[in-house]
């Protein structure tokens, strides 16, 4: 039987524009959450997992109160990070992201999604529903793990607030990307966290 990983970006941070490393979910944010929850509504998930930063405990606690069947869990594994630092075969116009960014960060950052690959996409018996709430790079990362991409494209991996992608194994072979950043369930007024022209 088949494992699924259903990975949910968390809603929209009250004023993420000013730079605030973490915060409570803005009131558009919260909408976001409650919707993904009804989206999520029918799958029988076996487990979940949510970023110990606010926004995303936040859009956990919304979502477990539409599933009541679940607990979500906090896991540091799931925290945002730099999962990688420049490579000589990417473009330059990603390079100034990285000028703030040190070589601590990018090591932290890297052996965090080591172990994030390891525990959520290792095989397991029987059929799975996983469900992890965290941050856009998280997930672009595990996209780019699935895809077998080179490690510096998950910075070209872009993920709505509260978008939903949807990671696949099935027996004897390798997970497959079902679904990326899926926005079916929010109405264009809602959709936020990446560049207007990709909204649509």
């Amino acid at each position: 039987m088949p494992q699924y990983l259903y990975l949910v970006r968390h809603g929209e941070q009250q004023d993420a524009e000013y730079g605030l490393p973490d915060g409570p979910l803005s009131p558009r944010g919260k909408r976001q959450a409650h919707l993904i929850a009804e989206r999520l509504g029918g799958v029988p998930f076996t487990g979940a997992w949510h970023s110990p930063l606010q926004r995303a405990a936040e859009t956990a606690a919304i979502i477990a109160e539409r599933l009541p069947s679940i607990t979500s869990e906090p896991s540091p594994l799931l925290f945002d990070c730099i999962p990688s630092g420049r490579a000589p075969e990417m473009p330059k116009s990603y390079a100034p992201f990285f000028n703030s960014v040190s070589d601590e960060q990018i090591e932290a950052g890297r052996a965090q999604m080591d172990d994030a690959v390891t525990e959520f996409l290792h095989p397991h018996r029987g059929p799975r529903h996983d469900l992890l709430i965290t941050h856009n790079f998280v997930i672009a990362w595990f996209v780019r793990e699935v895809l077998g991409a080179p490690d510096w494209r998950w910075i070209s991996i872009n993920q709505a607030n509260c978008g939903l992608t949807v990671l696949q194994q099935k027996p004897g072979r390798p997970w497959s990307l079902v679904t990326h950043n899926d926005l079916g369930h929010l109405p264009v007024e809602l959709r936020t966290g990446l560049p207007d022209l990709l909204l649509f």
